[in-house]
């Protein structure tokens, strides 16, 4: 039970109450043996999350593997070789994409990315067809070229002579060319990480409505999005905080705000993708630290003069509660975000209490003075 008055348990059943809303983005890869496909999906989607083990057949035949990770759910095959096997493989395909026609959006297949390794220098006319097939069931397609060497901001030749070979075929793949990509920089030989954006941008432009916020989650590379999500949770929590103390409530009384706080900080953690383990023992230390700075920022920062909505006897009137609660949400929305690059820990790669206190007390300061700004201005 934290300071606030809210337990662990009733953080975890507001992170999964938001985490079945969100649903998950599925995406089906494909692409020959070493062409760096659990490197892709570890860059897009941060470690741990490509493929390991068996994972779970969707297809009688068992060469279909689903792949369950947070907000991402990747298929991919097993046993069997495009070009070799493509109509086994197609056969299988169907028969799920077909099967799941009529079920939740969460599980269908809703992007496929097929993989070209550009060293190769060469695409089969086997893999043309694999792609022709996949859009005739129906999936958006996107080309992806992997381990793209650059230089000064220029593609290596013969990149950029196989993406051409690639769109004279006029194949149905989304934005008619293949994206260049190097999922992991090198530093011995001088290459940088680059591509991800393109990637992403193009699989949201081609996903199924429905299924963007769910994306949102599982994808590490654009921040950007999470933020628009989370300031629309923040600034919606705000507007019901506002209403509580549009009667103003005693400071001693303020836990009346403790379950909107509670559902927009779990509800924030969801669209940053951060897991609910993870998620728990942050909001714990963020809520903690919250009370205290708080108490400072009501009492000891709003030096306005009673009746200008502000506070009057002690009491938090409807700006006070919207203010606060707004802080703590982009506060925390920070602190997600760091989360989510994998960033916060300690030397045992557990959260680190300090760290995560140290951020979200800084922060809460900073979006506490903005805020109360922007709201006197009006």
């Amino acid at each position: 039970m934290t300071e606030d008055g809210w337990s662990d348990e009733e953080f975890r059943q507001k992170w999964q109450e938001e985490a079945n809303r969100i649903g998950r983005f599925n995406l089906a890869i494909f692409g020959k043996t070493g062409v760096g496909k659990s490197t892709l999906i570890n860059a897009v989607f941060g470690e741990d999350v490509a493929p390991t083990g068996i994972g779970e057949p969707v297809t009688r035949e068992e060469h279909l593997y689903l792949h369950r990770a947070g907000f991402l759910g990747v298929f991919d095959t097993r046993g069997i070789e495009i070009g070799k096997d493509t109509d086994t493989l197609i056969g299988e395909l169907g028969e799920y994409v077909n099967s799941k026609r009529e079920n939740p959006l969460s599980e269908q297949i809703h992007v496929a990315w097929y993989c070209v390794r550009a060293t190769d220098r060469r695409f089969e006319d086997t893999e043309a067809e694999f792609i022709r097939r996949l859009h005739e069931l129906g999936l958006p397609v996107i080309v992806v070229l992997t381990q793209v060497p650059s230089r000064g901001g220029e593609y290596h030749g013969d990149a950029v002579a196989l993406a051409d070979h690639i769109i004279r075929l006029n194949l149905p793949i989304a934005g008619g060319r293949p994206i260049f990509v190097m999922a992991t920089g090198d530093d011995f030989t001088g290459q940088v990480q680059h591509g991800l954006k393109d990637l992403v941008d193009a699989t949201f432009r081609v996903a199924p409505e429905g299924v963007e916020l769910a994306f949102t989650a599982a994808q590490k590379i654009d921040l950007s999005r999470k933020r628009k999500k989370a300031k629309s949770v923040v600034r919606g929590a705000a507007g019901l905080a506002g209403t509580v103390g549009a009667v103003p409530i005693p400071f001693a009384d303020a836990a009346v705000l403790v379950p909107i706080q509670l559902g927009m900080m779990a509800t924030v953690a969801a669209i940053y993708g951060v897991k609910v383990e993870t998620a728990t023992l942050a909001a714990t230390v963020a809520t903690t630290a919250a009370v205290a700075a708080g108490r400072s920022a009501v009492v000891g920062l709003l030096k306005l003069v009673p009746g200008a909505g502000w506070i009057a006897g002690g009491a938090i009137s409807a700006g006070v509660a919207s203010t606060f609660t707004m802080a703590v949400g982009y506060a925390w929305a920070v602190v997600c975000g760091e989360l989510t690059q994998g960033r916060l820990k300690g030397v045992d790669g557990g959260v680190d209490n300090k760290l995560v206190r140290e951020l979200f007390q800084t922060q809460f300061a900073v979006w506490f003075k903005k805020v109360r700004k922007k709201v006197s201005a009006s």
